[in-house]
């Protein structure tokens, strides 16, 4: 029986699976018209533009004077107060990058012409009846659109995916999501009336993910319940299970307010497969907005001492994931690449998925057969 792989080489084969790992790059980058300029379009969109080179023409806030000081701090040549005025001065190229808060999304998008490309920002309205419409708009406008499910590419995502094509993971059977950390809710004003919240406007990107490895659930259980000390918001803990036969274990829990400092903070990732194991760590919630070092590990199953590894990242979720999304959607839009992995048909399915939990959530539990 052949000896098992030296350590050496095994990190020469992670090293190999993960070197070709690039975000998405049209051949001709396209001019972004952004609407909305909150939080995520400074943290996340503005920063991963401006690294990726894709050039941001113009600034659109409801509030011009929002609009126009940001658009002054980065240097980009036009502000503007309203969506018409961002149509009037686009360029019948651009990419129209909405980065605005869910409800708005259904009084927006009829306002962008017919025919053009859209990154819209997740989540894709606040309902499944949202998604519909926003879904329908999009097919009735010929739209080009996507939704910025941006953990799909951020870094470390791309490693595990790169390493599982090349073999190292084998069949995947158990995928596993934990989040326990401390989230500044107050920094999105507009969450503190939203009657959705943990699932929507974070798992989101927990529940999309996993879709994208290992397709639509068979059915779902979950429950999301709110905590004591922001009372004031929707629920923000989530458990939940996703259904995928009797062979895999799909999981999600999540708590945003684990304040009792960094120790045992932890968000991450892990799949296992009938070969190897991952780990990535998602270094944005463990210090939000700042931010840790996003990583990567893999181990390998059958070995007689087996370690973790680490699998070199080439950047973190912010901005790089945001590079990809926007990267991808003009690729498709340009015909260089034949399919877009966050297509808004596809996203209307996450938005499915996350209603399927909700319900989930509302109805009673097995009660113990005491009698």
């Amino acid at each position: 029986m052949p000896n098992p792989p030296t350590t050496e080489s095994l990190d020469a084969r992670i090293a190999a699976a993960v070197q070709t790992v690039r975000q998405p790059r049209p051949k001709r980058v396209r001019p972004i018209v952004l609407i909305g300029a909150g939080g995520i379009v400074r943290a996340a969109h503005l920063p991963a533009y401006e690294k990726a080179g894709f050039p941001v023409i113009s600034l659109m806030d409801q509030d011009g004077d929002k609009a126009a000081a940001l658009a002054a701090e980065r240097r980009i040549p036009h502000a503007c107060g309203s969506i018409a005025e961002a149509v009037r001065f686009a360029p019948r190229d651009a990419i129209f990058d909405v980065a605005v808060p869910a409800s708005q999304l259904v009084h927006i998008l009829p306002q962008l012409p017919d025919s053009v490309t859209v990154l819209i920002q997740k989540p894709m309205g606040e309902t499944l009846q949202e998604a519909r419409i926003i879904r329908d708009l999009c097919r009735s406008k010929g739209f080009t659109a996507a939704v910025n499910f941006s953990l799909r590419y951020s870094p470390n995502n791309l490693a595990v995916a790169a390493l599982a094509s090349s073999g190292l993971l084998g069949e995947i059977h158990d995928i596993e999501v934990q989040t326990s950390t401390y989230t500044p809710w107050h920094l999105w004003t507009f969450l503190a009336t939203s009657p959705r919240l943990e699932i929507l406007y974070h798992s989101i990107h927990y529940f999309d993910l996993i879709r994208s490895w290992l397709g639509n659930p068979k059915s779902v259980y979950a429950r999301t319940v709110k905590n004591p000390h922001t009372a004031n918001l929707a629920a923000t803990k989530t458990i939940a299970i996703l259904d995928y036969g009797n062979s895999k274990r799909v999981f999600i829990a999540t708590n945003h307010n684990h304040n009792f400092g960094p120790e045992h903070q932890h968000s991450f990732v892990q799949w296992e497969g009938l070969k190897g194991g991952a780990r990535i760590t998602m270094g944005v919630n463990l210090d939000y907005p700042k931010g840790k070092t996003d990583t990567a590990e893999y181990a390998e199953r059958g070995s007689d001492a087996p370690r973790w590894h680490d699998i070199p990242v080439s950047g973190n979720n912010f901005p790089d994931a945001f590079m990809g999304t926007m990267g991808a959607l003009q690729c498709f839009a340009e015909g260089s690449i034949s399919t877009l992995p966050s297509h808004f048909e596809d996203a209307f399915q996450t938005m499915a998925l996350v209603e399927a939990l909700y319900r989930s959530s509302e109805l009673p539990g097995e009660p113990l057969p005491l009698d």
